[in-house]
């Protein structure tokens, strides 16, 4: 591929170090062409590392627009790629005028670049800002800068993340540590404890934070001192803090330093308290030569560092951890070197330039193949979403995980009550689920749209939801859309009127249906339906993995939970005109007198069903816990289920989880939905209706679960649900004219 790259040509630190470390690498992969738009040492160290660089500077900087648009022009770039603000405004207007793609590395907070001049702040920080709507896609130096973009309305499909990487092969040679400290202006003395930064020394970068626990750890150990590369519009006013802090006889400001390797191989501690990253090459450089770190926590550190274990991490601004911290290290040279080898080893695994350069060059044609599709190339994904209902949840976790591995160049849409809060939580574009426009828009560019899990087509609850979720189907088929009903529930639709209506629509605008039980078959054939290719299969949520053991532990032990206890959970819901649960309280203290079972109460939906657990609970005498909130993550609520010696479920999803998880459970059906998975599964003798359950029945099924714990039953039940969602997957492949 012909890669055009663009940077402002004044780039420095960590920047600088990205832009020529990747370009160096991806040169030998793909024709490579480099657009400085200032002359002078960035280009002259472009050129030393092999790149093939342009100087643009004209003195009038829109003739040096013109110059960067005819040399794109000549070069005919199949991508082009921006690093920073000016180069960002130039990749736009080759955008506008070439139709280039346009890609940019975001490599700072970009609306914290500009905190020392106001002026700068209002013209280059908005035009930057501007800028980076406009781009075809961004790609982050790090997860937390991606989860940024997404709060601040950037697209989650447009979005790629490649951590820094270095080249940890490279050794710097050795030299005499003392004379070099010396010649840099540190008044250095044998055994003293050098602590170093390499930033640009301007507000983002928090120096007063690193003078003020210097000083404050200084008073402690006399044999610390600080060498301070870089420099900045700060740099008068961080001299005289320093001496005001009465550090200035052991703090060194060194200015930039050409020989970073040697700087930190003179230093025993990297030292970083920035208030905004992306990822950190002062931090990567710092270990590369074996230092010690302590960083604040920003730009992805906490992907690099355990706590604790092979470095520390404080919160930005946090003067007593900081000093803290920088004591602990100074007073330990065994625990430095450790902490040195330790991310040694780890960094060069994780953060290698290779590996850096492969990431690009693969988003470069994941680029490439979506472009090469074409306007209609996508998935949107309609549910009920959005609304705290960890089973609907689970089932869009599971279907996001399926259809990003089998067609990862398909971008996915989802309608969901919380957009904002889906697209950060799942990392996928998401709409408004009744914003018309907005979901027409997305189905106007997709080619499969899936009505996703759950029981959609029923008038149960309502007749507005039952029309609503047809009308998406319809409208989907109209515009052009592929349509799959996704390991669903169907019925029970009752209204004469709705049973004809629903023939309709999924006789007319239906592919295929997939389908959870055995029971919405019989009801898909009762109300005609024969023209789509129905199939049996399962929910979506079988396939999820639960988190591990140590999270559930963390999580039921942070509300009260004892680890050392055993635990029945019940999962229960308000329904309708039942009110009496005292039924479960009484099983509930039988469980505890006959086998030492602890009452666990987990809602499903939040708040809705944490009414109905605290009924219960109210009703009984022996240990009991109500968890008043349901996980943030489906896994981990799977994770707690997993830990219970046996489950009762009214919520479908509580029975789905336990299956999953391999659970012993017993079911009380609210809607034939729960006895038909339960009939499904083979488990019809361990349901009984809501309107007809009794506490002796309950007491039974706890005698027979606990006499008979078959684990390797529950093994089998879990991998027949797992093999019948694969044709959830197959029937997607086929839509999407994959294997």
């Amino acid at each position: 591929m012909k890669i055009l790259h663009i940077a402002g040509g004044g780039d420095r630190g960590g920047a600088k170090t990205h832009i020529l470390a990747l370009c160096s690498r991806l040169k030998e992969e793909h024709e490579l062409k480099m657009l400085s738009m200032r002359k002078g040492l960035f280009a002259e160290d472009a050129r030393k590392a092999g790149i093939d660089t342009v100087e643009i500077q004209s003195g009038f900087p829109l003739r040096d627009f013109v110059l960067a648009k005819e040399a794109a022009r000549q070069f005919g770039p199949d991508i082009v790629h921006c690093h920073g603000a000016k180069a960002n405004l130039v990749g736009v207007y080759l955008k506008m005028t070439l139709g280039c793609t346009v890609v940019t590395t975001v490599h700072s907070d970009y609306r914290l670049d500009y905190l020392h001049s106001f002026i700068r702040r209002q013209t280059f920080g908005r035009l930057n800002a501007a800028a980076l709507r406009v781009m075809d896609y961004h790609v982050t130096v790090s997860d937390s800068f991606k989860q940024m973009l997404i709060q601040r309305g950037f697209r989650p499909s447009r979005i790629q993340t490649i951590y820094n990487g270095l080249d940890f092969s490279v050794e710097t040679p050795e030299f005499d540590k003392g004379g070099y400290l010396r010649q840099c202006g540190l008044n250095y003395q044998q055994g003293d404890v050098v602590m170093g930064i390499a930033a640009r020394l301007t507000p983002v970068k928090d120096i007063p934070t690193l003078l003020r626990a210097f000083a404050q750890a200084r008073r402690q150990d006399q044999r610390l001192k600080l060498l301070i590369a870089g420099d900045g519009e700060d740099a008068q006013k961080l001299k005289d803090l320093a001496r005001q802090l009465e550090v200035d006889s052991s703090c060194c400001f060194c200015g930039w330093v050409a020989d970073i390797g040697k700087f930190f191989k003179a230093c025993d501690i990297d030292v970083l308290c920035s208030i905004s990253e992306s990822f950190p090459y002062s931090i990567l450089e710092g270990v590369k030569e074996g230092c010690a770190v302590i960083t604040s926590d920003v730009g992805g550190m906490q992907k690099l560092i355990d706590s604790g274990e092979d470095g520390f991490i404080f919160q930005p601004g946090d003067v007593d951890a900081f000093a803290d911290y920088m004591l602990r290290l100074a007073r330990d040279p065994g625990l430095r070197q450790s902490f040195g080898q330790k991310l040694r080893e780890k960094a060069s695994r994780i953060y290698s330039l290779d590996g850096m350069a492969a990431r690009q060059s693969q988003i470069y044609q994941t680029i490439a193949a979506q472009q090469a599709r074409g306007k209609r190339n996508g998935i949107v994904i309609c549910g009920a979403y959005g609304r705290g209902n960890s089973g609907d949840e689970a089932i869009l976790d599971a279907i996001i995980a399926t259809m990003k591995d089998l067609d990862p160049l398909s971008p996915l849409t989802v309608m969901t009550r919380k957009p904002a809060e889906t697209k950060l939580l799942h990392e996928v574009d998401a709409v408004y689920t009744f914003n018309f426009l907005q979901f027409h828009r997305a189905m106007r560019r997709a080619r499969l749209f899936i009505n996703g899990g759950g029981s959609l087509i029923q008038d149960i609850t309502s007749n507005r939801s039952l029309y609503f979720y047809l009308y998406t189907i319809h409208a989907a088929r109209k515009l052009g859309c592929k349509v799959q009903m996704y390991g669903c529930g169907v019925g029970h639709v009752s209204a004469p009127f709705n049973r004809r209506l629903a023939s309709r629509v999924l006789n007319r605008s239906v592919d295929v249906i997939t389908l959870r039980d055995t029971v919405s078959y019989q009801e898909l054939k009762d109300m005609d339906v024969t023209k789509p290719d129905i199939r049996l299969a399962a929910d979506p949520a079988t396939t999820l993995i639960p988190a591990p053991d140590q999270q559930a532990q963390q999580f039921l032990t942070r509300r009260g939970v004892p680890m050392d206890g055993q635990y029945i959970c019940f999962a229960l819901r308000p329904w309708a005109d039942f009110h009496d649960f005292s039924c479960f309280a009484q099983a509930a203290e039988y469980a505890y007198r006959q086998y030492g079972l602890s009452a666990v109460f987990l809602p499903i939906e939040s708040p809705l069903d944490l009414q109905a657990c605290k009924k219960a609970a109210a009703a009984m005498q022996t240990p009991h816990y109500v968890l008043g909130e349901i996980p943030e993550d489906v896994r981990l609520t799977m994770a707690v289920l997993r830990r219970m010696r046996i489950v009762c479920g009214m919520r479908l999803h509580s029975i789905v989880f336990s299956a999953a998880a391999c659970a012993p459970s017993m079911a009380v059906s609210y809607d034939i939905k729960v006895s038909g998975f339960m009939r499904y599964i083979g488990l019809a003798d361990r349901c009984q209706p809501l309107s007809s359950v009794t506490a002796d029945w309950l007491c039974r099924q706890i005698d027979e679960l606990m006499q008979g714990q078959d684990l390797e039953a529950a093994q089998a039940i879990r991998d027949k649900l797992v093999g019948l969602e694969m044709e959830n997957r197959r029937a997607a492949a086929q839509l999407l004219g994959l294997e």
